[in-house]
């Protein structure tokens, strides 16, 4: 193995970055719902089990920043999946009945998508990687 093959293998930004990249491929291609990327579904998700979860709350479960919550949140309420409702500083979000229709196929969706990923990777070593990532990113964020 040459060095380049030893730097691009052992550095874990261009592995990640590589692996987020073919992940959203798959995703993208899972979650086909008109015009929303996959990490909207995910915010749908929150919001389906937390009803009036307050934005920031959201932002903290998403690893995200305020500010992209807003534009997600606008784009939601916008297309009609999701409300917003402020109160003093807060804004608290709930699904409309089209965002819990929409949730019902993204769940759905979820499942093709490891069906897919596991076909190609395995399903244990999956699950294993899944875990892994989840660890490492939460070290990484207490220490960030």
């Amino acid at each position: 193995m040459n060095e380049e093959e030893q730097v691009l293998i052992h550095c874990l930004y261009f592995t990640a970055s590589r692996f987020a990249r073919n992940i959203t491929k798959l995703a993208e291609r899972t979650f086909d719902f008109g015009n929303l990327a996959p990490s909207y579904f995910y915010m749908i998700m929150i919001v389906k089990f937390h009803p009036g979860i307050t934005q920031k709350e959201l932002c903290h479960k998403l690893s995200i920043a305020p500010s992209t919550s807003t534009r997600f949140i606008d784009k939601l309420e916008g297309l009609k999946l999701v409300t917003r409702k402020t109160s003093g500083k807060q804004t608290c979000i709930s699904l409309t009945e089209d965002g819990e229709k929409v949730y019902v196929q993204f769940r759905s969706s979820l499942k093709e998508l490891f069906a897919g990923y596991s076909e190609i990777l395995g399903h244990e070593f999956s699950l294993d990687l899944s875990k892994m990532l989840h660890e490492a990113s939460n070290k990484l964020e207490k220490e960030l």
